[in-house]
């Protein structure tokens, strides 16, 4: 598989010398960064990773070392959405205005300086398909390339690739931005994403790897897999979780039976809005 999305790939890139990718550490840009990495030489690739107070630490790091591993160099974007009144009043939209931030200061600041002759990201075949994926307009009004999803690859094909590739992010759990865990309509501020970005870390070098913590004001609601459910209450892991997260500034912590969930907040307001 991995050969025939080169082979294609370099036919996709074929007039592009200078390729700029919108990289977050995640499976879907890693695989992408790999494999424009092999079709044009790692010295054509530069791996573009937007900074702001929505990108926790632990994600920055791993970023930095998957480029480093395939040979690419990284440009921190710093981007502002928090000066977006649009990106902090949180509606179901707030990734429009996050990738427009992104995209734009790439445009402004980036595209001249690197020589670039093209941008793109990972959108894979799968998230092309769903209307919880609002980012996606702000790559189309910045003609920003999707070579996965064009390729028709699934995120199942997406880590296939990244097995055969060797790449450390191909069983990583998917890591959406900080700002997703606040409820729609919910003020995005620093200090929410603070408390969110401290209390998942503690959770993580709790051994917890797959989570979401979801803020709701006082209370946090996590999510975690069905198979880690039991534990999570169960001593002496019950107390640790509970002891993480009352530090990290919240009141309260609950367990959310139904698991681990992808788009929670947005999916259901953008499917009515479609019904």
């Amino acid at each position: 598989m991995t050969t025939d999305a080169v082979a294609r790939l370099r036919d996709m890139l074929a007039a592009v010398e200078r390729l700029g990718v919108a990289f977050s550490g995640g499976v879907d840009s890693s695989v992408l960064l790999a494999l424009a990495a092999r079709v044009l030489g790692p010295a054509r690739v530069v791996a573009l990773l937007g900074v702001s107070p929505s990108l926790a630490a632990d994600e920055r790091a791993g970023a930095h070392a998957i480029a480093a591993d395939l040979g690419v160099r990284v440009v921190e974007v710093q981007t502002r959405e928090l000066d977006r009144e649009a990106y902090r009043a949180n509606g179901p939209d707030r990734c429009f205005h996050c990738k427009d931030e992104l995209f734009s200061t790439i445009d402004a600041e980036i595209v001249r300086a690197e020589r670039l002759d093209a941008v793109a990201y990972g959108e894979n075949a799968d998230d092309a398909r769903r209307p919880d994926r609002p980012g996606s307009r702000a790559a189309s009004e910045h003609r920003v390339l999707r070579p996965l999803a064009d390729l028709g690859l699934t995120k199942a094909d997406v880590r296939r690739i990244a097995r055969e590739l060797g790449l450390a992010s191909a069983d990583k759990p998917a890591a959406p931005c900080l700002a997703s865990r606040i409820p729609h309509f919910v003020e995005v501020t620093p200090v929410k994403l603070r408390q969110i970005e401290q209390a998942e870390a503690a959770l993580r070098r709790l051994g917890l790897h797959d989570l979401r913590v979801r803020h709701h004001g006082d209370i946090a609601r996590l999510e975690l897999p069905a198979e880690d459910l039991v534990r999570a209450v169960s001593e002496p892991l019950r107390t640790a979780i509970h002891l993480a997260i009352v530090a990290a500034g919240f009141r309260f912590a609950t367990v959310d039976l139904a698991g681990i969930q992808s788009g929670a907040f947005t999916l259901p307001l953008v499917t009515a809005a479609r019904g």
